[in-house]
This record gives C-alpha cells, sequence and structure tokens, in this order.
C-alpha cells in the first residue's frame, strides 16, 4: 500500500498539530501520512524537491523547505507551525544522514556532515520546539533513531557516534521537558528498506536487503512500520512513556 492510499483511520491526533523533518520520502513521508490520516495538521520539512508533491496527496499539509542543520531553518519551521495552526504538539526528529566508511577513510568533514544534520538538528528542532510546546503546555518529541545507538557497526563511526548523541539527547529532552509536560523518545529501528542510500550506491537496495538475516525476523522494515511506533510515542497512548529508547529493529539487539 502506498502513502497516498492510506484510509482514514481514527481521529487519534484531532485538534494537534505535529512538525515532521525528512518528510519528503521513506519514514518521514509515512508518518506524514500516518499522522495526516489520524487527524493531524501536519507541518512537513525537507531539502528535497519532491516535498513539494506532499499537499496534493494529503490535503491541508503544510510544506517548509530548508536545512536542519540551520537554526534559521528550525525557528522558522516551529513558527510557520505555530503561525498555521496556533501551536505545535508534536515533533518528529526524522531527517538524518548516513555514511559507511572505515575508520581511516573517514575526514573530518564527513564527521561533521553526519553529526550535523543527525544531533545538531535535533537538538535545534527539539529547543524550538520545546519553546512552542511550553506555552502549549505539553507536547511529545520523537526521534528516528537506530541500533548503531546500542552496538557498534564496521565502518560506521560518525554514524553510530551521531544517532548515540541523539539518543543521550532524548534523555537530558524527557528530563527537562517532565515538569512540562513534553515527553521525549526515540526509536531505535533496524535496517529499513528506503532509499537512504541511493546517493551513497548503485546497488543500495540490494545491499539493505543483504541485511535480512541479521534480524531474528528473516527481512529488513518497511518505512510504514517504523512510522508506526513513531506515532505510538506521539500519541496519547504512550502518555507514560519518556526518556525510552524503543527497539523496532526485527530483534536484531536482543542478541
Amino acid at each position: 500500500m502506498t502513502s497516498a492510499t492510506h484510509p482514514t483511520e481514527t481521529a487519534e491526533f484531532g485538534g494537534r498539530t505535529a512538525l515532521v523533518t525528512g518528510a519528503a520520502r521513506g519514514v518521514g513521508k509515512e508518518t506524514v501520512a500516518l499522522l495526516h490520516a489520524r487527524g493531524a495538521r501536519v507541518v512537513a520539512l525537507d531539502i528535497r524537491t519532491e516535498l513539494a508533491s506532499l499537499p496534493e496527496e494529503f490535503p491541508g499539509v503544510v510544506t517548509a523547505t530548508g536545512d536542519v542543520t540551520s537554526e534559521e531553518t528550525a525557528t522558522r519551521a516551529v513558527a510557520t507551525a505555530v503561525d498555521a495552526f496556533g501551536g505545535l504538539d508534536i515533533l518528529v526528529n526524522n531527517a538524518g544522514r548516513t555514511l559507511n566508511k572505515p575508520v581511516t577513510h573517514t575526514t573530518a568533514q564527513d564527521w561533521d556532515d553526519v553529526m550535523d544534520v543527525n544531533a545538531r538538528g535535533a537538538f535545534l528542532f527539539a529547543r524550538e520546539a520545546f519553546r512552542a510546546m511550553a506555552e502549549r503546555g505539553g507536547g511529545a518529541i520523537v526521534s528516528t533513531g537506530s541500533y548503531a545507538s546500542t552496538v557498534g557497526l564496521p565502518e560506521g563511526a560518525a554514524y553510530s557516534a551521531s544517532k548515540g548523541a541523539l539518543a543521550q539527547l532524548t534523555k537530558v529532552l524527557a528530563l527537562e521537558g517532565g515538569p512540562l509536560g513534553i515527553r521525549a523518545n526515540l526509536v531505535a529501528a533496524g535496517v529499513i528498506e528506503t532509499d537512504f542510500l541511493d546517493t551513497f550506491r548503485p546497488d543500495s537496495r540490494a545491499y539493505l536487503a543483504s541485511f535480512a538475516d541479521v534480524h531474528p525476523l528473516g527481512r529488513v522494515a518497511q518505512p510504514r512500520e517504523v512510522a508506526e511506533v513513531l506515532c505510538f510515542l506521539a500519541s496519547p497512548r504512550s502518555s507514560f512513556v519518556t526518556g525510552a529508547v524503543l527497539a523496532a529493529d526485527g530483534g536484531f539487539t536482543a542478541a
């Protein structure tokens, strides 16, 4: 089932406003689709041109273009949600960057590029969201993390470190957000079948599929499966869950 054919499911997020980064494709687009189908008013942000088609697929979705590593982008995106819908209740930090290189081949620029998107960007958006959510009386921040934050992966120094930083940021957000009614959680995802690696490897889909056997379930994840967990953590159903690093990795880290 494609994103465009998702049926209207519930009004679970009725009256709530969500901001999703990395929203143009993959897990981000599936998250936009689920939030929209379940009644949320959504601001979708990405740097990709595919973002422009989202309002046609999901009427009422507002788009914002920008680089998540920019403070101006974070400030503007949150302001867009407040101006368009009166406030912000949910932030999904989904924008990400990956890198597969041995330590000795990883340049300082490689390190900075990955850390800037995965850690700095998430921090900037969480900071601005905190301010808006505090005025709203609370909210939920959910981030797309990785099993790489809890286990070591060869050729993953920058990526693993960035996702580890995101996991620790999530815990601090939960501690500081608790008195404000703001929850913060992270989904530690396994390998997902997306186009995440297309710009790095011409055989990206086959490469991702080769990881099927490292998951006890015997396959890689589909984007919607991860989006479902993100939406659960953003929803009232997880109202007593905060500071959690929730594995959605097909059992990989169970070993």
